[in-house]
C-alpha cells in the first residue's frame, strides 16, 4: 500500500484533497449560508484541486455566532447597562419623534434596538469632513485637548509621515499621564518593532486583531477589523472611511501619486457613548479580558451638549447575531419616497440590497450611485461592473469617478437621513468583517452630503445603458468571471 501511494504521490494528494473537500463541503452544507456563497465556495471546492481547499479556509468559512467572538458578557457591565436606560427614549416619545424629524424611519430605530440594544441619541453635535487632512487637522487639536483617555481603533495604521505624526501626538499625550489604548488590525496595518517599542517605552497600549502569519499575503483574509474609530474622552468621537496612512492625505508625501477622496464624521455627544462601548468590545476581544473586567467611569463621562442632532450607531460583525448595517440600510432603501445618493467605493450588494434599489427606482426613487472608475481591486472593479446593465435597466444612475481612488462610505435618503461609516456595498462589509457606521437622522446634514455629491460629479462621467451594452466581449468575460467571486470579495 505504501510503495503504491509513493509511486503514486500525485494521485493520493488527489484523494486526501478530494476526502477533506467532501467533508468541507458537508459542513458548508449543514451551517446555511447564502445560497449564492455556498454554491460560489462549492465550485472551487470541485474545480480547484487543492487551491480550493485555501479559498474556503480564507473565505468561505461561517463564524457568526461562533464561539470565538461570543463577547456579549461585557454588555452585561453595569456601567453600559445604566447608560443605555439613560439614553432609552420610549416608544410613545418615539412615535412623537417620527412626526417631527424620524419621518418613515422608525423602523430602522427599532430594529437596530431590538437587534444590538443601539439607543437613538439627541443630543449630538456632527462635523462632516471631507479628505484625509480636514479630519486629521481636527484629530490633531482633539489629542492636545485630550485630558483623560484616548482610545483608537483601525484597519490601517502606518508609520508612515502622517501616521507617524499621529502616534508622536499620542506619545505626547500619553507622557503628560493621558491613557491611549490602540486596537490595529493585524492584516491591513504596518508598524516597526521599533514605533511599537517607542509606544511601549510611553505607556501606549496596543493590540493586534486577531494576528496572523505572513499579513502581506493575506490582504482579505476574512473577519478583519475593517472600523475607523478614534474616542477622545469620551466625548468626542470619529467616524468614517479615513485610514491612518499617506494614501489618504493628498500631499506630497503620498507616494502612491493617486488622489483620495473620503468623508469621515466628528461627533461631540451622547453617541459617542455608543462608539466608546463597541470599542471595548473589541478590546475585551483582543485582550482577552476575564468576566470581571472593570470598565472606568470616565470612559463613559457626563456630556453636557447642546446641540440636537439624531444619530444611532450601526455596528457589524461576526460578533452580531444580525446583518445590522445591512438590515438598516434594506429599511431606508425601502422606505424611500424621493431620491437615493450612494457613495461607495466597491459595490457588490447581495440580493436583498439589489432587489430592494432595482424596486425602489421602478417605482419612482431617483437613484444615483457614485463609484470609482479603476479602483485599488481589479476583481471587485470587475464584480462592481456586472451590475451596471442591471442598474442602468431599472433607471439608476451610475457615475464613474475618474480623480482618483473614492473611497467615501456615504448614503443620503430623501434629503432627510443619511450614514457615514465603514461599510462598503458588498457582501465582505455586510457579512464578514467587523464594521461600524452612523446613522443620522437630520435634514441639514444630509443636505451637506447631498451638496458635496454634486461636487464630485464634476470629476465623473454618467454610465449610458446604450453605450454600455456594446461594451466588447472580453470585458463583459471579465465582470461575470468576477461576479463569480462576488460572495467572496
Amino acid at each position: 500500500m505504501l510503495e503504491w501511494v509513493l509511486s503514486n504521490w500525485f494521485l493520493s494528494l488527489l484523494i486526501i484533497n478530494y476526502v477533506v473537500a467532501l467533508s468541507a463541503a458537508f459542513f458548508l452544507i449543514r451551517s446555511n449560508q447564502n445560497p449564492r456563497k455556498t454554491v460560489s465556495s462549492l465550485l472551487f471546492l470541485v474545480a480547484l484541486p487543492f487551491l480550493g481547499l485555501g479559498i474556503y479556509y480564507f473565505f468561505g468559512l461561517e463564524y457568526r455566532k461562533s464561539k470565538i467572538f461570543k463577547r456579549k458578557d461585557l454588555n452585561a457591565n453595569e456601567l453600559i447597562q445604566n447608560w443605555n436606560k439613560r439614553l432609552h427614549i420610549s416608544n410613545d416619545d418615539l412615535d412623537k419623534y417620527e412626526e417631527t424629524f424620524l419621518i418613515d424611519r422608525l423602523k430602522m430605530v427599532k430594529l437596530l434596538r431590538h437587534n444590538q440594544a443601539a439607543p437613538l441619541t439627541l443630543r449630538n453635535n456632527l462635523e462632516v469632513l471631507i479628505n484625509g487632512r480636514s479630519k486629521f487637522d481636527r484629530v490633531f487639536e482633539d489629542i492636545k485637548k485630550a485630558q483623560n483617555h484616548i482610545h483608537l481603533e483601525y484597519f490601517i495604521l502606518c508609520d508612515d509621515h502622517i501616521g507617524t505624526d499621529v502616534i508622536n501626538a499620542l506619545i505626547k499625550a500619553a507622557q503628560r499621564g493621558i491613557e491611549v489604548k490602540i486596537i490595529y488590525d493585524s492584516v491591513g496595518s504596518s508598524i516597526s518593532n521599533a514605533t511599537k517599542k517607542r509606544m511601549t517605552t510611553a505607556g501606549i497600549e496596543y493590540e493586534a486583531f486577531m494576528p496572523v502569519l505572513f499579513s502581506k499575503f493575506t490582504r482579505k483574509a476574512n473577519y478583519r477589523d475593517h472600523r475607523k474609530i478614534f474616542i477622545i474622552d469620551g466625548s468626542i468621537g470619529y467616524i468614517g472611511g479615513v485610514n491612518i496612512s499617506d494614501d489618504y492625505v493628498n500631499e506630497p508625501i503620498n507616494h502612491n501619486d493617486q488622489y483620495w477622496r473620503d468623508t469621515h464624521l466628528r461627533i461631540e455627544g451622547h453617541a459617542v457613548k455608543s462608539l466608546q462601548a463597541q470599542w471595548l468590545l473589541n478590546w475585551y476581544f483582543v485582550k482577552r479580558q476575564d468576566e470581571n473586567y472593570e470598565i472606568p467611569s470616565s470612559y463613559f463621562p457626563e456630556i453636557d451638549c447642546p446641540e440636537n442632532k439624531a444619530v444611532q450607531i450601526a455596528a457589524s460583525g461576526p460578533d452580531t447575531d444580525w446583518a445590522n448595517i445591512m438590515e438598516a440600510l434594506f429599511i431606508a432603501i425601502n422606505t424611500a419616497e424621493k431620491s437615493i445618493y450612494i457613495t461607495t467605493p466597491y459595490f457588490i450588494p447581495n440580493e436583498a440590497i439589489l432587489t430592494s434599489l432595482k424596486s425602489a427606482a421602478r417605482s419612482g426613487v431617483e437613484i444615483h450611485i457614485m463609484v470609482p472608475k479603476k479602483g485599488d481591486s481589479w476583481a471587485a472593479r470587475y464584480a462592481s461592473r456586472s451590475y451596471f446593465q442591471d442598474l442602468l435597466e431599472s433607471g439608476i444612475y451610475v457615475h464613474w469617478y475618474h480623480r482618483g481612488m473614492l473611497h467615501a462610505k456615504t448614503m443620503v435618503v430623501d434629503d432627510m437621513f443619511c450614514t457615514i461609516g465603514t461599510s462598503n456595498m458588498d457582501y465582505r462589509s455586510f457579512d464578514i468583517n467587523f464594521e461600524i457606521n452612523a446613522l443620522i437622522y437630520d435634514e441639514e446634514i444630509s443636505k451637506e452630503l447631498n451638496v458635496q455629491f454634486q461636487k464630485d460629479l464634476k470629476y465623473c462621467e454618467e454610465v449610458l445603458l446604450d453605450l454600455w451594452i456594446k461594451r466588447d466581449k472580453v470585458n463583459k468575460f471579465k465582470e461575470s468571471f468576477c461576479r463569480l467571486w462576488a460572495p467572496l470579495l
